[in-house]
């Protein structure tokens, strides 16, 4: 019987993409890029939320958006309409993006005239969580129908975020949807993450929304200067 080799795998099977988003944020903080990886399930409002977004920032920042699916380019004709410069990225299957495939499209992008770069990844709460894109801040959107039991549901997601969407508050009435238990249960996951309820379709919360990102966007940008005089 010939000898059974055993070997003991030390190293995350994550640390080669974990190491090119590293490359990749330190080159995007060098350009002043900010790039803002925006997750969430298929219908919480990606997109409707990304055109709100647009429309409060498109004369405060040059956006560059990147529409990630499966297939199709819906959504990018959808955020086309906003005037913000956009590129569709087809995974081939894949359900969320990594490092590498950012990087990509990134390079698509043509981001020489983006300041704000936004990555609308794949609809889904599992997957796109366990990949470092190399942004320089992770969001989610958490739509009211689906629950306020989510984060107990998917705890990775909602430990990886920086900011918390609690989107379509306008139908609060019709489900069960406790926000204050949905709040426990996000700081039980990251105490740290930011969550603000807003409703894409009304504009309630967007203003909240968008000077988070104004400021987040800034700090990245003074960060590269500092550096400049370092």
């Amino acid at each position: 019987m010939k000898e059974v080799r055993i070997l003991e795998i030390k190293q995350s099977v994550f640390a080669d993409n974990d190491r090119q988003a590293e490359e990749l944020r330190k080159e995007l903080r060098e350009k002043g890029v900010f790039l803002l990886n925006l997750m969430s399930s298929p219908g919480a409002g990606k997109t409707t939320t990304l055109m709100r977004t647009i429309e409060v920032l498109k004369d405060v920042f040059k956006i560059g958006v990147m529409e990630a699916d499966i297939d199709s380019d819906v959504d990018a004709r959808t955020i086309s309409q906003s005037g913000a410069k956009v590129i569709q990225l087809h995974t081939g299957g894949m359900c969320h993006l990594d490092a590498g495939m950012t990087r990509q499209g990134l390079e698509g992008l043509e981001t020489g005239d983006v300041e704000l770069a936004i990555l609308e990844n794949v609809g889904n709460l599992v997957c796109p969580a366990e990949f470092d894109t190399g942004a320089s801040k992770n969001a989610m959107i958490l739509s009211v129908p689906e629950g306020d039991d989510k984060p107990l549901k998917y705890p990775l997601m909602f430990s990886v975020c920086d900011v918390v969407l609690i989107n379509k508050t306008d139908v609060l009435p019709c489900f069960d949807f406790d926000m204050e238990k949905c709040r426990e249960y996000i700081r039980m996951r990251n105490p740290k993450a930011k969550v603000i309820p807003i409703c894409a379709k009304t504009g309630e919360g967007i203003e909240e929304w968008t000077d988070w990102l104004k400021e987040e966007v800034r700090a990245w940008r003074d960060k590269k200067a500092d550096k400049r005089i370092d």
